[in-house]
């Protein structure tokens, strides 16, 4: 993705890519002050230097006539230094403007979602790309087609919501000192910002980044933190972090648990308490967790609870820990009657995804991380689905820009949906696609015999099924969706508990209200919906079809 991160930074260029109305003009002036850097308008500087508007251009010279002008006068400006750039909208689809971008400063991807979009451009008679018949389809339509693209560019994400230019800023300000901190690596992060007002936190998406401390420390205040892994990743992993932080002066401890879904217990979880007071530990000493989702769920409760709160670090060894489980909060155990009936909301401080540890993960686990990956496309990212269609075979072939890809489209798509919805109380419960199946499979085969996201794609076949029998998918899409898990190697049958037995698990998921189940759906690929009125028949249907 272009030069080095020192590079980028060296050149003192912050390059601001977005959809029109995502606030780069304003952000950007805001910022150059701030920064005291020179802050440039590409469109602002198109129409200085040909004395006529933007909207003229498009009527003379048409979209392609424009597009190689602003091509021309980016490429011209890139090579200033020290410069705030806001870009127009359409910018990025130039192959030659991206690599010049990446080149030549640190890209920021201003986003929002298109309904925000609409409400700030919706009057807006400058913007000759909507000057259609449905100016809101045609923004929808653009989003889809640049978003994938101002991801891939981005050396950062930063969410717009409804959060005040301040806090933005704020937001960008800090993930730039980040950056600044780092040295020595020819690896470009990724650093997208959950956004829970004075809760945000930041995830740091790339490779090396076990050894990136400089990520860590300011979350470790009093030089003292506890690593929390299993018998599986500390061998591979635990001496390098622990090393990076003693030498930066911060006194480690660890806690080993047993590897496994038949580990996320209350016992475990007593280990952890066990260690904490032994060695006394104090409000001000974060847990780091060092592992899967297993690990990562079970820290977290333990900090969540630990002299009531103590802080909180996620440091996610698997694809499905990085891309679900270390963002959002939700932490917890098992319970012998339920899976994660027992936990918390608890944020972390810090995640730490580093895409190398995935070298070491078995097969069979990337492929079940793959599963969680495959749910965003589905209840509410179509373009990253046919992505996904296009990619498989690279990121089962563990391709480090594929990977890296996939992992921040889904981190986004998760921060999105818990800085909207952090408690699960309305939108934040369609991330559970599948899992209602899902969980009575795990729990009905004995923890740790089906893994978590092997489960989910089973799960999630049954899902579609049933919103084919419901008359909301056709045939192709249940079958699009069965040759994908199929082409990851995921299991597209659930096992043959009996239709009984399934309802019985089923009723204790936390998703049941006044008694009725309530299943995650799709209305159509791309789009998930809550329901609970599914009729009893065909509900029996869909467990014996999808079952063998």
């Amino acid at each position: 993705m272009g030069n080095t991160t020192q590079d980028k930074l060296a050149s003192g260029n912050i390059i601001l890519v977005g959809m029109m109305g995502a606030g780069k003009t304003t952000v950007g002036k805001l910022l150059a002050k701030q920064l005291g850097k020179t802050f440039i308008d590409s469109d602002e500087e198109i129409q200085r230097r040909t004395g006529v508007t933007i909207p003229h251009i498009f009527d003379v010279e048409g979209e392609a006539g424009f597009r190689t002008r602003e091509s021309g006068i980016i490429q011209e400006l890139l090579k200033q230094h020290n410069i705030v750039l806001a870009t127009g909208g359409g910018a990025i689809l130039s192959p030659h403007n991206r690599d010049m971008m990446s080149q030549s400063g640190v890209v920021v991807y201003l986003k929002s979602n298109v309904h925000d979009l609409w409400q700030r451009t919706r009057h807006d008679h400058n913007r000759p790309l909507l000057q259609t018949e449905n100016p809101r389809a045609k923004l929808q339509e653009l989003h889809e087609l640049r978003d994938p693209l101002y991801t891939a560019v981005a050396d950062m994400i930063i969410p717009t919501g409804k959060q005040s230019v301040q806090i933005l800023l704020e937001r960008l300000q800090h993930q730039l000192e980040d950056m600044n901190k780092m040295t020595g690596s020819d690896n470009t992060i990724q650093t997208l910002t959950v956004g829970l007002a004075e809760r945000s936190y930041p995830i740091h998406i790339g490779s090396g980044l076990l050894g990136r401390v400089e990520l860590l420390l300011p979350h470790i205040p009093r030089k003292r933190a506890f690593i929390v892994s299993n018998t599986t990743v500390a061998p591979l992993y635990l001496q390098q972090l622990s090393e990076s932080l003693s030498a930066n002066g911060v006194q480690i401890q660890s806690i080993i648990l047993p590897d496994g879904e038949q580990y996320k217990s209350s016992e475990s979880l007593n280990l952890i308490y066990d260690a904490l007071l032994t060695a006394r530990s104090e409000r001000s000493t974060p847990l780091i967790a060092l592992g899967g989702g297993v690990i990562g769920d079970i820290t977290g409760y333990a900090a969540a609870t630990y002299l009531r709160g103590v802080p909180f670090i996620q440091i996610p060894t698997t694809l499905l820990s990085q891309v679900d489980s270390s963002v959002g909060g939700k932490t917890g155990i098992n319970h012998p009657l339920g899976k994660n009936m027992i936990g918390a909301f608890y944020q972390p401080r810090v995640v730490l995804a580093d895409t190398t540890v995935l070298n070491t993960l078995p097969d069979k686990e990337l492929r079940a991380g793959l599963a969680e990956v495959i749910k965003y496309g589905l209840i509410r990212d179509l373009p990253f689905l046919e992505w996904l269609e296009a990619n498989m075979d690279k990121l089962l072939a563990r391709d480090t820009v594929a990977l890296q890809y996939a992992i921040a489209r889904s981190c986004q798509n998760k921060a999105e949906v818990v800085g909207n919805d952090e408690r699960e109380s309305g939108e934040r419960a369609l991330l559970n696609l599948g899992h209602t199946f899902g969980h009575a499979v795990e729990n009905g085969m004995g923890y740790g015999v089906w893994l978590h996201g092997e489960a989910v794609a089973a799960g999630t076949i049954m899902a579609t099924d049933l919103s084919q029998r419901l008359g909301w998918l056709n045939a192709e899409d249940v079958a699009r969706v069965r040759r994908l898990f199929q082409r990851s190697g995921l299991p597209a049958v659930s096992p043959k508990l009996g239709a009984a037995k399934y309802l019985e698990l089923m009723g204790l998921d936390k998703k049941v209200s006044d008694g009725k189940i309530r299943f995650v759906l799709l209305k159509s690929l791309g789009n998930a919906v809550m329901t609970g009125d599914v009729p009893q028949e065909m509900l029996e249907q869909t467990l014996e079809a999808c079952s063998a």
